[in-house]
């Protein structure tokens, strides 16, 4: 499947399966803030579209989700080196799926966050006689 922001960013999916996701992005200058470090949003995205990517493989043909909430925490500015995500499915439901990420540079544990998804399903049209 094509991603363009995931390409805009650098991000690359290593292996996707059924619940979950291996994916990295290389600690580029474009992508730090004012003080020189990863910016958070690059280690949300990298959660957020690793969590994404760990779940469609569980979707039906014709189902597709989106992110309803996703929180995340940080334990350690990054200046170098290769963010590497790994992501599993916690729980699937009809409607709502739980899954979890964790980013690691050069083995280190640098954040963790938790996402919750919204499974969708096509509407089906039903036409009212009158």
């Amino acid at each position: 499947m094509q991603h363009p922001f995931a390409e805009l960013i650098g991000l690359v999916f290593e292996s996707v399966h059924k619940g979950r996701s291996f994916c990295h992005i290389d600690a580029d200058e474009k992508l730090f803030n004012p003080h020189n470090v990863v910016h958070g949003s690059v280690m949300v995205a990298l959660a957020d579209t690793g969590m994404g990517g760990a779940l469609y493989p569980l979707l039906e043909e014709s189902e597709s989700c989106a992110t309803i909430e996703i929180k995340i925490n940080y334990f350690k500015p990054v200046r170098e080196g290769t963010l590497e995500c790994a992501t599993q499915l916690l729980h699937k439901g009809k409607n709502v799926a739980s899954l979890e990420s964790e980013i690691f540079n050069n083995d280190s544990l640098v954040a963790k966050a938790s996402g919750t998804y919204a499974i969708f399903r096509p509407q089906k049209h039903v036409k009212i006689k009158i």
